[in-house]
């Protein structure tokens, strides 16, 4: 499934990115931003970012459930889902509500 058109990047590409910084330092803030820099793209009209953030939770979730880390990590994700849903979910994208992709 493609995350970003102007890049075409699929979500895999997006989720091994994610696991090759989180082996590198597991406890490392992870953004967009630093996402498409260890893949040498960058966000053209930043569209698929919080659909990005969306991806970098769950990989980030799932990577410190399997190293049994879980009990720090699951707390502060879903704080931040609970600020996704409370603050970002709204501008989804950047689209009005009447907006059609072609």
């Amino acid at each position: 499934m493609l995350v970003c058109q102007c890049n075409l990047i699929t979500q895999k590409e997006v989720e091994d990115t994610i696991i090759d910084l989180l082996n590198q330092d597991p406890w490392q803030l992870i953004v967009p931003a630093k996402v498409y820099h260890a893949m040498k793209k960058r966000g053209r009209c930043c569209g698929c970012f919080p659909n990005v953030v969306e991806t970098i939770i769950r990989v980030t979730e799932q990577y410190h459930r399997d190293a049994e880390q879980s009990a720090e990590i699951i707390c502060y994700l879903d704080r931040v889902r609970q600020l996704r849903d409370e603050f970002g979910r709204k501008f989804n994208e950047r689209r009005s509500t009447g907006h059609r992709a072609a």
